[in-house]
């Protein structure tokens, strides 16, 4: 979040800032418009005092009317300044912590499946719309290949890493194929291509592990494929993970009464070149927010993210919801799985 609005000023005095503070804490809570009545007991002024001050904080951008109530709400700058300068993160419940600690403490969990559980926990904890968009690096390296027969003509292929990433492939075999040429072929590839990291095992493949079984399996070109396919598809689904939860929980805020914007939101979520953009990183470490326009996603959401490098994979956590969003609970969440990741790759 770069906007000059955002930065504090001498343009916005100590009651303007309490006063924006309420409105937009209250406008989070409710969805309805703040009126200067409401105002008056808290800040301990007139109503034509909160009313003046309110025009104020309009003149300057932060606030603007709303259609239906004589009330305020805060601008897309009113927002920016309140997280800038007003907002304070909500430490997590010992409950909630409980929750997510339990998650990245069980070692017998893959990185990616852990890190999918901990998204779908924050979406039962918002109620917003949570995403986790991974990399692995090219620090994977094959650990294991196998072979296992499931029923009469079909067969798994399973590709592990020393990261303990795991992907499987299922493929039919032809008659004319053997089963026990397809271990062969496994313990080939085990015997030479351990270690190697992920993005060269093709190629490898191909120019080592082929010219041996062309000399010792009659049909080789359909085992190699076989082979082939399993780590291409491996290559592509290691290197990028995508997993959305709670994507209908966005729809259950006020904002999203009008079908028009539910095709509109819901269209977004399909659109795999707008998912990646959450992803972009711009540099920034720890949370990050960006709301409205500057999401990149919808001018009517925010999105606040949180990255992770941990056992040669990379990737964001990020939690979209309307601008009108909890900034300190969502904040204080991901700060919280930061450090956790964070901790885990100290000590790991």
């Amino acid at each position: 979040m770069n906007d000059e609005s955002a930065k504090r000023g001498e343009d916005v005095n100590n009651r303007q800032e309490r006063l924006l503070k309420e409105i937009v804490e209250s406008y989070i809570a409710t969805a309805k418009p703040v009126g200067s009545k409401s105002l008056c007991q808290k800040l301990k002024c007139s109503s034509a005092t909160i009313r003046n001050e309110m025009a104020h904080l309009e003149e300057m951008g932060y606030l603007e009317k709303n259609h239906i109530s004589s009330g305020r709400i805060p601008s897309e700058n009113g927002y920016k300044y309140y997280v800038a300068n007003l907002m304070k993160p909500k430490e997590l419940s010992d409950k909630d912590a409980r929750k997510l600690q339990t998650i990245f403490r069980n070692h017998e969990l893959a990185l990616s499946d852990a890190i999918e559980a901990c998204v779908e926990i924050i979406s039962e904890m918002t109620n917003y719309t949570s995403i986790m968009l991974g990399k692995n690096s090219n620090e994977n390296t094959l650990q294991q290949v196998n072979a296992i027969p499931l029923k009469e003509g079909h067969l798994v292929a399973i590709v592990c890493t020393d990261k303990g990433i795991v992907q499987n492939k299922q493929f039919t075999l032809p008659r004319t194929i053997h089963m026990q040429e397809v271990v062969k072929t496994c313990e080939i590839i085990n015997k030479m291509l351990i270690g190697t990291p992920i993005n060269e095992v093709s190629e490898r493949l191909e120019y080592d592990i082929k010219p041996i079984i062309a000399n010792k399996i009659e049909q080789y070109e359909t085992i190699y494929s076989i082979f082939s396919k399993t780590f291409s598809d491996f290559a592509t689904k290691a290197n990028e993970t995508v997993h959305v939860s709670g994507k209908n929980l966005l729809l259950q805020e006020p904002e999203y009464n009008d079908v028009e914007e539910i095709r509109k939101i819901m269209t977004k979520f399909e659109d795999p070149s707008l998912i990646e953009k959450i992803d972009q990183n711009d540099g920034k470490d720890g949370v990050n927010i960006y709301i409205g326009k500057e999401s990149e996603f919808d001018p009517n959401v925010t999105v606040i993210k949180t990255t992770y490098h941990k056992n040669g994979s990379e990737g964001t956590i990020a939690i979209i919801g309307p601008k009108r969003m909890e900034y300190d609970r969502v904040v204080g969440l991901l700060s919280f799985i930061n450090k956790e990741l964070n901790k885990e790759e100290k000590n790991g």
